[in-house]
């Protein structure tokens, strides 16, 4: 296959699915599977996201031609040609505490733009995929994407945080922005997946989601299912989300538009939670 601006995305995407399809079975087996390699804290990896991150990029590279940048072992840059980013297993704290809020995340990135995602979830069977001419697929069938018209009637995914913590989105302002969602909103999720916040906010289920993080493996696939649906994706900032975005607000127009609203209302700018925090601290 000749890599350019002529990619066959429904091909592609049925070739991934495939893969996926193929390491499904594994996935499931492996729930439970304890840390492997530790991160952090409360962050890992276990031997499932080791073994299946190794699997999938073989296959992918060896049927597309394309190059797989992985979470746990890296690859090409994500922001310039075509590359696959993978994230074998999101949500690992849910997958080895046995919590099926997690599955495997893959897309397809043009010069830093998403432009294929799929998020499979084998322990709930429900298999998400698009790309973005449309339509998202949901267990190999177009989704027929029905998102409630308001903020007031939506459930709204929001990403697991530490109020105490820093960064770049302080934990104390993510706290003041949730107590004002939760006010707004009909109800508010926190999952524990990026992957699964996103596939339900492309179908509909949620209104939107919103992720703290920028790892283009936790982000892609998502904002390319969002778009996929007819959605819109941006960081929080409001600006079109790409694979180098801080951040990913993703979900229907109308209802993005009204979480927009809210943040620019609560946070107006301003993320740091404190005045006393030095330049590199509030750029973390």
């Amino acid at each position: 296959m000749t890599i350019g601006t002529d990619l066959d995305l429904p091909r592609l995407l049925h070739i991934a699915g495939g893969i996926l399809d193929g390491v499904s079975a594994e996935f499931v087996a492996g729930l439970g599977a304890p840390s492997a390699v530790s991160k952090g804290r409360t962050d890992f990896a276990t031997q499932v996201d080791l073994d299946l991150e190794r699997r999938i990029s073989a296959e992918l590279a060896d049927r597309t031609g394309i190059a797989v940048h992985g979470e746990e072992f890296g690859g090409p840059p994500v922001d310039e040609g075509v590359v696959w980013v993978l994230d074998p297993v999101d949500g690992t704290f849910n997958y080895s505490a046995g919590i099926p809020f997690t599955g495997i995340l893959l897309a397809l990135l043009v010069e830093g733009r998403s432009v294929l995602g799929l998020t499979w979830m084998p322990l709930s069977g429900q298999r998400f995929a698009g790309h973005v001419d449309g339509p998202l697929l949901c267990n190999g069938e177009p989704a027929l994407v029905q998102p409630p018209a308001r903020l007031s009637e939506a459930a709204i995914a929001f990403g697991a945080f530490n109020a105490a913590h820093g960064g770049r989105y302080a934990g104390a302002r993510r706290a003041d922005l949730l107590r004002a969602l939760s006010g707004r909103v009909a109800r508010v999720r926190m999952t524990g997946s990026t992957g699964a916040d996103m596939a339900y906010a492309a179908c509909g289920a949620f209104g939107a989601a919103i992720a703290f993080g920028r790892h283009p493996w936790d982000n892609a696939a998502g904002a390319a299912l969002v778009a996929a649906a007819g959605g819109v994706a941006t960081d929080l900032a409001g600006n079109p989300w790409t694979v180098t975005s801080p951040s990913l607000v993703a979900g229907a127009p109308g209802i993005h538009r009204e979480v927009m609203a809210v943040i620019d209302e609560v946070i107006d700018g301003d993320w740091s939670g404190r005045d006393d925090l030095d330049e590199e601290e509030q750029t973390r």
